[in-house]
Formats: C-alpha cells, sequence, structure tokens
C-alpha cells in the first residue's frame, strides 16, 4: 500500500514525500510515498532514490490510472498543479487546464482504480480578499484571480465526487509557505517572495516590494507565513486519518492566525543573512490581495498542526538551502 503524491518533485511536495518516509519508517508502512510528477516546475533529484518516480502530468489519465494500479496506491496527496495568482491572470486557460482539467482527470483515474482517499492541496487565494481580520474555514469564498478559482472548483470537484462515489478526501488550505526542512530542498519559485528576495541578495541586486499602498499598517501585503516542514506533517496527519477511516472537516487553514507584512519579512532577511538594505519599491502585482491572516484552530485539533517555527527560523532554514542553488 502507498500514497501517491502528484507534484512530489516540487518544494512543498517534496517535504511531504520526506514525511511520509519518516511516517512508513517508524511502522506506517501503508504510507510508503510513490512520486507523480512531470518535471514542468518540479525537480527530479529532490525525489529520494528509495521512492518510486512516474514523471507524467495529472492531465494524462492513462499514465496516472497505470501509476495508481502498479504501485498499489491506496490515497492520493494532490499538489501539483499550477500555482502563481499573479501569472494565472494572464495564462488563465493554462491555469484551468492545469488545476481544473488537471484534478478531474485525477478523480478519474482514482474512481476507475478504486482509489477513494485523497488530502488536496487548496490555497488561501479562495477568499480573495477577505473583510476580516482573521480567516476561518467558514469565511466566504470569494477569488480574486484564476488561481483562486480554480482551487475553489478543486474543492467543489473533490465535494461532489464525495457524494457521487464515497471519495473521502480533505482540502488543506495554504497560505505562504516558506523555510525549508532540509538543506537540498529549496523553493525555486520565481514568483514566491523568499527566493525573490535571497536570490537579489545574492546576486548583488536590491530586493523589490510589490507595492506599498496596500490598506495596511505598513502599506505592504500581510501574510501568513507557514514553514514547509510544519505544512507537511499536516498533511501525513490527514492522510493518516484518511487511511484510518476517520472523518475530517472539508476544508482545513493551515495559518497562524498572526501575520507579517512584506516590510517585516524583510527586516527579517536582513537581520538574518546581516545584509542591510532598502527595498526598492515596484508595483503592486494583479491579484494579490492586501492582507490575508488564517486561524488555524481546527486545523491544530484534527491535523497536529503547529507553528514550530519563528519567523528567524523560516528565514534562516530558506537561507541554509539557498546556498545550494548558488
Amino acid at each position: 500500500m502507498t500514497w501517491l503524491v502528484t507534484g512530489g518533485a516540487g518544494y512543498i511536495g517534496a517535504h511531504v514525500v520526506r514525511a511520509l518516509q519518516e511516517a512508513a519508517s517508524a511502522g506506517e508502512t501503508h504510507l510508503r510515498p510513490v512520486v507523480l510528477d512531470d518535471l514542468s516546475s518540479g525537480h527530479a533529484e529532490f525525489v529520494p532514490d528509495d521512492v518510486p518516480f512516474v514523471r507524467a502530468s495529472v492531465v494524462d489519465t492513462a499514465a496516472v490510472r497505470t501509476a495508481l494500479a502498479e504501485h498499489g496506491v491506496t490515497g492520493v496527496v494532490h499538489l501539483a498543479g499550477f500555482k502563481y495568482a499573479g501569472v494565472s491572470v494572464q495564462r488563465p486557460l493554462h491555469t484551468y487546464t492545469q488545476n481544473v482539467t488537471g484534478t478531474a482527470h485525477l478523480l478519474e483515474a482514482m474512481a476507475d482504480a478504486g482509489v477513494d482517499r485523497i488530502v488536496f492541496s487548496s490555497s488561501a487565494a479562495v477568499y480573495g480578499t477577505p473583510d476580516v481580520d482573521v480567516v476561518t474555514e467558514a469565511t466566504p469564498t470569494a477569488p480574486e484571480s484564476p488561481y483562486g478559482e480554480s482551487k475553489l472548483v478543486g474543492e467543489w470537484l473533490l465535494r461532489d465526487q464525495g457524494v457521487a462515489t464515497g471519495l473521502r478526501h480533505t482540502s488543506l488550505r495554504y497560505f505562504n509557505v516558506v523555510g525549508s526542512g532540509a538543506p537540498d530542498l529549496y523553493d525555486s519559485s520565481p514568483h514566491n517572495l523568499f527566493p525573490l528576495v535571497l536570490d537579489a541578495l545574492t546576486s548583488g541586486r536590491t530586493p523589490r516590494v510589490n507595492g506599498t499602498d496596500y490598506p495596511t499598517p505598513d502599506g505592504t501585503c500581510v501574510r501568513d507565513y507557514v514553514h514547509v516542514a510544519d505544512l507537511a506533517v499536516s498533511h501525513v496527519a490527514a492522510a493518516r486519518a484518511l487511511a484510518a477511516g476517520r472523518a475530517l472537516d472539508p476544508v482545513y487553514n493551515l495559518g497562524s492566525g498572526d501575520g507579517l507584512s512584506v516590510a517585516q519579512v524583510m527586516a527579517t532577511v536582513a537581520r538574518v543573512t546581516g545584509t542591510d538594505f532598502t527595498p526598492e519599491v515596484a508595483p503592486r502585482r494583479p491579484g494579490d490581495p492586501a492582507r490575508i491572516v488564517a486561524s488555524g484552530e481546527a486545523a491544530a485539533r484534527d491535523l497536529d498542526w503547529v507553528m514550530r517555527h519563528t519567523p528567524e527560523e523560516m528565514v534562516a532554514s530558506a537561507w541554509a538551502a539557498h546556498q545550494h542553488t548558488i
């Protein structure tokens, strides 16, 4: 018995794979991971040598169906997708193909193979710009980008498939995922804040802030920043619960209850790296809401969700991993 991790060669997926490996090594052999990734943004070297790796896209139903059968898959952690909110505004059709069509094809293959458990990578982008200080799972969804819309549709697909086939599922709504749980696993996104800032510093450039005129205390976006290793722990907890037949809520926020502004993150980076700088100011990015901070109380209750890392530790671990890209 194994769990298929789609997007398992990516930054978040690779951490989930290693967390599943740790669980399997501790005796939970039914949680052994298998990776499916088309390497459009992932890295083959992120996949451990002893983890089976299928190079394929979730859009390829036949390839997914074969992988499920050949590896004795009993559950799926679905992280594969196009994850850039700002870019999705310029590439809506690509975003929907990867995130909506891909999820539908995955669910079709799962139904054909009799695999009835899935943990879905959703996003805080489903909330758009909420009018509350702290988001909960009951906060109305109002996505403001094709990316956020595609993630919400993904949740609906799971819900409807659950009604139709008895699929057991839960969706984890991510906030800003940062840091590293191992020096060889780094965030290589060309759009995420941490890699952009660290790459600028190592290249001798000044980091940029996208927008300083938001309705926030210092004018920069406010977000929950959560450590990727903490996120991975909760994915394993969700897989474990579904494997055991325990009931889970349809959605969980993996949030801190607090937030940091982009300016505060910049100041933390300067302290941790010992590099003093004043960020350049760039225009806002399309699709970026001013503030999203969420309560993680439900996930703490059911999915072992704990903020185990301080902002300084998040930056330090990201900085250590970034050295492997130089």
